[in-house]
């Protein structure tokens, strides 16, 4: 076979077959007809591609973090994609050389790898010939294997340039690559969201669709993610794995701990606009704005009431069915509410976890502290609708109230 002469790369250069190299030339550069051969080959391009274009006296990695930070400083001459890495460079440059030529008979897939092929029909025959010696798992491909492999060890050989981060699968590290470069490839069809990730596009898709494909096996709940499925499995279990390093408190969720932790350090990043009130959690902010706004988006379908928290509703609902769910283990008292179950118990225990921090009083429960707390600013907010007086509990006004009722009959 006569070689194929490459205006792309110069006079001189030989590019054997289909596989031609349409960078700039770099002399003495031969390649063969099989595809390492181009690969080798667009190595020596991408040496020229990503020397630094803006050089510095600095010294050599100074300038790399500063210059280049949040930038992909490995561009491509053919089309607009840069990468944070020259392997990701080069492996984007076949693309843009090698025809995918091995081509597989049972559907579209085509591959520059007569060993990627090879690799692939193992997916349609379902084998999976390669075994962990470690746990029972087994792979289509060698090369998934030795990437699980790295989860026995713990070897992580992909590391990052701009930070000290490194990761078990070389995908992990693209994808973690974009948190400096901000490239959010996958792009929502119905709104002007994009991810990173095309998990992330998947999960945000079922936003619109109120697609719920993970389901409780013990209950009919069903969830978007799957992440929120094993946060729900976890209440039927009773499973608390985050644990506070302060107190002894544990959670369900880290998300759940990591709002807990702001107890310790009385950090309140949440802020009203309308009024001088912050929270610790966003959560608390929302149910507080509807104080502002009046909003009760829990209706009742027994009564008319609503109510501006699920929970509310919940606890009402019970008033119409009588239930009391929540058992005492030590006692036969039955509760309609957890928290009631909570504070009961610590009859028990003996337990007065509330602190006055104006004196040397402790409180079982929040309600009580809070009662004891108006003692101190002497702040009455119960009100008599019926004369000027007011008081600090609403059990105090109850009993007013039948001084009234009672001079109404007389």
């Amino acid at each position: 076979m006569e070689p194929i002469q490459s205006s792309s790369c110069g006079e001189g250069t030989a590019l054997w077959g289909e596989t031609s190299c349409p960078l700039k030339p770099i002399k003495g550069i031969y390649v063969t007809r099989h595809q390492h051969g181009i690969v080798s080959h667009l190595v020596a391009h991408s040496d020229e591609q990503a020397k630094c274009h803006n050089p510095s006296s600095f010294r050599s990695d100074v300038h790399d973090t500063e210059m280049h930070r949040g930038d992909m400083f490995f561009k491509c001459n053919l089309c607009p994609q840069a990468f944070a890495d020259d392997a990701s460079l080069i492996e984007n440059n076949i693309t843009h050389t090698a025809e995918n030529s091995f081509k597989c008979k049972l559907c579209p897939q085509a591959f520059a790898y007569s060993s990627d092929l090879k690799d692939h029909n193992q997916i349609h025959n379902s084998l999976k010939p390669y075994k962990c010696r470690v746990c029972p798992q087994a792979f289509a491909r060698s090369s998934h294997l030795k990437d699980h492999n790295r989860t026995h060890s713990d070897e992580k050989p992909y590391k990052c340039r701009l930070c000290p981060q490194a990761f078990t699968l070389k995908s992990y590290l693209k994808l973690h690559n974009r948190t400096h470069s901000g490239e959010k490839p996958y792009k929502c069809k119905l709104c002007s969201q994009a991810f990173a990730r095309s998990a992330g596009l998947a999960h945000h898709k079922r936003s619109h669709s109120d697609e719920k494909p993970f389901r409780c096996k013990l209950c009919p709940r069903a969830f978007a993610r799957k992440f929120h499925l094993i946060d729900h499995n976890r209440t039927h279990t009773g499973e608390k794995p985050y644990k506070c390093k302060l107190c002894h408190k544990a959670f369900a969720r880290s998300s759940h701990l990591k709002d807990h932790n702001r107890t310790h350090n009385r950090e309140k990043p949440y802020k009203c606009k309308l009024c001088p009130q912050a929270f610790a959690l966003n959560s608390h902010l929302k149910l507080h704005n509807r104080i502002h706004s009046g909003e009760k988006p829990y209706k009742c379908k027994v009564c008319s009431q609503a109510f501006a928290r699920s929970g509310s509703l919940a606890y009402h609902s019970q008033i119409h069915t009588g239930e009391k769910p929540f058992k005492c283990k030590l006692c036969p008292q039955v509760f309609a509410r957890k928290c009631w179950l909570i504070c009961h118990n610590r009859t028990h225990t003996g337990e007065k976890p509330y602190l006055c921090k104006l004196c040397p009083k402790a409180f079982s429960s929040r309600t009580s502290m809070s009662r004891h707390k108006r003692t101190h600013s002497g702040e009455k907010p119960y009100k008599c609708k019926m004369c000027f007086k007011a008081f600090s509990q609403n059990s105090h006004l109850k009993s007013h109230n039948r001084t009234h009722a009672g001079k109404e009959t007389l």
